[in-house]
């Protein structure tokens, strides 16, 4: 294996991991408006993700960078014609990093509930372009012969990456649901179960239909074993959010959130960014990627790195583990 093809893995799981864990942060921060009742419940589901979504967020991060070096000719095509559904995308991330550091700073009614609704609209804005914008990458856009895309921003409102988009969105709500069960206790906990199961139901719809319309477009064997990997897990994580089983239910709905994103990466293969115009003006791993000697610095870089990333996240998890509820709560103090 070349040294470009273990960077598109090293990608790839890098956009799994960032899915996997801002996927239920987003959900957690959809849940404020569909799941919470008072002040009190919108604080405890702030809380159960307060601690870590700023960690979570480094997996994007690294993604981007890893992109821009190992393949720089695939960053800059994405980069200039994704624009303004990326641009969309980083600005609400900066919104919601602000609104999460704002929110109890003061403690007005109106201050405090207009810093929760950007939360809501932030979270539910990006869960749903992120899978636009990989529904576009998967399905091919106009690229031309010098590597540029020339298309328009309606080019990528198209049906297969629209359904994409709610597939994400309820995809990352489900994850973000059963997350809530396992990281609450008392009223709230039950009724993330039972919304959990409502919205489980209508994303196991949707992401069947997605996964099928890609294995009947560009799948083969690997992408398959992937699409029942996914199917399957999200259906028994509604079986075991059913019996209480939270614990079995979030790592069954991350199952599912790893199998699908493996199943895109791999119709995706050798390509990077098919091209709608012609498949021989395709970005692939090979025309797209740096030189061999940077990529041999990087993957050196990353030995060393990720390993450490990896322990302190680990430890982070850790030590927020418990359970919290509305009476742990303490009153703001300003």
């Amino acid at each position: 294996m070349e040294l470009h093809d273990v960077w598109f893995v090293l990608i790839a799981i890098l956009w799994i991991g960032y899915f996997f864990l801002e996927g239920f942060d987003f959900g957690v921060g959809v849940l404020t408006r569909l799941l919470a009742r008072d002040r009190a419940e919108k604080r405890v589901l702030i809380n159960t993700i307060g601690p870590v979504w700023d960690g979570n967020e480094v997996w994007l991060l690294t993604a981007g960078g890893a992109t821009f070096a190992a393949f720089p000719e695939w960053y800059a095509t994405l980069f200039s014609g994704f624009y303004l559904p990326l641009l969309l995308i980083l600005v609400c991330l900066i919104i919601r990093g602000v609104a999460f550091e704002y929110r109890a700073k003061r403690p007005e009614e109106d201050w405090q509930r207009n810093w929760e609704t950007a939360i809501f609209w932030t979270s539910l804005i990006p869960a749903f372009l992120w899978g636009v914008a990989f529904g576009n990458i998967v399905r091919g856009v106009k690229i031309d012969a010098e590597f540029e895309y020339v298309g328009n921003v309606w080019d990528l409102l198209n049906p297969y990456a629209l359904l994409g988009g709610l597939v994400t969105l309820t995809l990352f709500t489900f994850h973000g649901t059963v997350f809530t069960a396992l990281k609450t206790v008392g009223e709230i906990r039950e009724r993330a179960r039972r919304l959990a199961l409502r919205v489980g139901l209508v994303t196991a719809v949707l992401v069947s239909a997605f996964l099928l319309w890609t294995q009947a477009d560009k799948g083969d064997g690997a992408s398959l074993v992937a699409l029942v990997v996914a199917v399957t897990a999200l259906v028994a994580a509604l079986f075991t959010n059913r019996a209480g089983r939270e614990g079995w239910s979030f790592t069954l709905s991350g199952v599912t959130i790893v199998a699908a994103v493996a199943m895109l990466f791999l119709t995706l293969f050798p390509n990077v960014m098919p091209s709608t115009l012609d498949a021989d003006w395709s970005l692939t791993v090979t025309n797209a990627s740096s030189s061999p000697y940077t990529l041999k610095i990087m993957t050196w870089l990353a030995v060393i790195a990720t390993p450490l990333v990896l322990l302190y996240q680990g430890w982070t998890y850790w030590v927020f583990r418990k359970r919290i509820g509305t009476q742990h709560i303490a009153d703001p103090v300003h």
